[in-house]
């Protein structure tokens, strides 16, 4: 991809020129270190013309019915479809998700949650009479739409579809380090014919555009995608205008393996789910739980596993690890890396420094560590690689104590023989999701955390009523 210039904001159904002076981005190719693109960065000026765009523009669209914005939303799907092949390019250009991944999960993933909007559209029933009284469900009003890099046009959809389908109009700042997906994405709803003001786009960094917009008076709703340390700037600039905060921030999953399992198959898929996407998942299962009795028969898995995956350029065929997205977050990857070996845990493959023959590219070696104990700094931080820790337990209520024993709470895993014992254990976890036996996710069914993971949901139902107010409507 040749280095272009994305000059221009959408708002209010047009690309404009930044209300200020021209401030400018390089967009960096994780594989190759180099800039591929530049955007520019926003202002509070340019938020504040977005805002007003959205708030002009909602009391003629959160007045439409559930059949118009079904259309729009179907237009919308038709459109995507035919822009699949250049949404995974993009994505895999700007944050390093190998090709296979981009076109089999990353590209198609914003397309399930359209048309999952769609199908929640159908049957959601937005009035009903208790008594003499009638409950209404209201769209929210003008939304505000921060997105992360990892997950890119995932996230985008995720909070764009239903925020159409439920009326609602929005100003989205994507990822300033994977922007560009989004660009298309916003050509892609101007094209369906979404109204003028009703999403608006504007590139900037989180302390200029995301601090305004959090703060602004003009919007009703946060939705923020990201890291909890950038969450909580998020709640707290949000806290002075009492606006609604919806976050879905950090992990940290512990996968529980119990006795009764079929190591091989447990260890392996765990390994391979735990790097998938360069281990930049924030559900990633990055611990991996073991009876004492087997943990070194599961570190030998591992091991095997980990070596059977070769970092390669992510355009490359067959490619299954291509680089993290920036060199600071390649940094930030060694430093725990550092850590895990000087506090004492197992260095059983990976380790520090790019993988062999790699002289550049943020590539990280597939990283495993055995004898972490739960204490230790790679076993409490998200590291958000291809870093695993495996952790000995004694027993079956000490493997749920230490899965329990973080401060976040997003996801977790448990593997067992006995699916009603895994359901048992899943019971006692304190997380927004569990998946048994391997079960992958499911865009119809709530996703979001416990504790420090955020609050809300997203995806299906439950996402769409994150963008909905309910008020009662009472007669004599």
């Amino acid at each position: 991809m040749s280095t272009a210039q994305h000059k221009h904001f959408y708002i209010d159904g047009a690309w404009v020129d930044p209300a200020g002076e021209l401030k400018l981005l390089d967009v960096i190719n994780p594989a190759t270190e180099e800039s591929i693109a530049q955007i520019a960065l926003g202002s509070s000026e340019d938020v504040d013309r977005a805002v007003a765009a959205a708030r002009a523009a909602f009391p003629a669209f959160s007045r439409t019915t559930p059949e118009e914005r079904m259309a729009l939303l179907g237009k919308i799907v038709e459109i995507y479809s035919t822009r699949l092949g250049d949404i995974a390019k993009v994505i895999s250009s700007e944050m390093g998700a190998p090709l296979g991944l981009a076109n089999a999960a990353q590209a198609p993933s914003g397309l399930a949650h359209i048309a999952g909007a769609i199908e929640v559209l159908k049957n959601y029933t937005f009035e009903e009479s208790r008594g003499k009284h009638v409950i209404r469900k209201e769209p929210v009003g003008v939304c505000g739409m921060i997105t992360p890099w990892n997950w890119p046009i995932n996230q985008i959809a995720c909070k764009v579809a239903p925020a159409l389908a439920a009326g609602c109009t929005m100003v989205l700042k994507p990822s300033e380090v994977a922007p560009l997906n989004a660009l298309i994405f916003a050509e892609i709803l101007h094209e369906a014919g979404v109204p003028k003001g009703v999403f608006n786009l504007v590139n900037g960094d989180g302390p200029t555009v995301g601090e305004a917009m959090s703060a602004h008076p003009g919007i009703d709703m946060m939705s923020f995608t990201g890291s909890t340390r950038a969450g909580i700037s998020v709640a707290r600039s949000a806290a002075g205008t009492v606006k609604r905060v919806a976050q879905e921030l950090g992990g940290k999953s512990a996968n529980i393996m119990l006795e009764d399992v079929d190591l091989e198959q447990a260890v392996s898929g765990g390994v391979i789910q735990c790097f998938t996407n360069s281990g930049q998942s924030c559900n990633a299962p990055t611990r991996m739980l073991v009876p004492q009795a087997k943990h070194d028969e599961a570190v030998e898995i591992a091991r095997k596993t980990a070596e059977s995956i070769e970092p390669a350029a992510p355009d490359a065929e067959g490619s299954q690890l291509g680089p993290v997205v920036s060199e600071v977050q390649f940094n930030k990857i060694q430093g725990l890396i550092e850590a895990g070996i000087k506090e004492g845990a197992t260095l059983v493959t990976g380790g520090p420094g790019r993988p062999q023959g790699m002289n550049k590219g943020y590539y990280v070696r597939p990283t495993v560590f055995a004898n972490v104990s739960n204490d230790m700094t790679i076993a409490r931080e998200e590291i958000f690689g291809p870093v695993l820790c495996i952790l000995p337990y004694a027993d079956e209520e000490q493997a749920v104590e230490i899965a329990n024993d973080t401060e976040y709470g997003l996801s977790g895993y448990v593997s067992s023989g006995n699916p009603e014992r895994a359901k048992s254990v899943a019971d006692q976890l304190r997380s927004g999701n569990v998946h048994i036996n391997g079960a992958g996710v499911d865009f119809n069914a709530p996703f979001g955390g416990y504790k420090k993971s955020g609050n809300g949901r997203e995806w299906g139902d439950y996402g769409f009523e994150e963008f909905l107010e309910t008020k009662a409507v009472m007669t004599p």
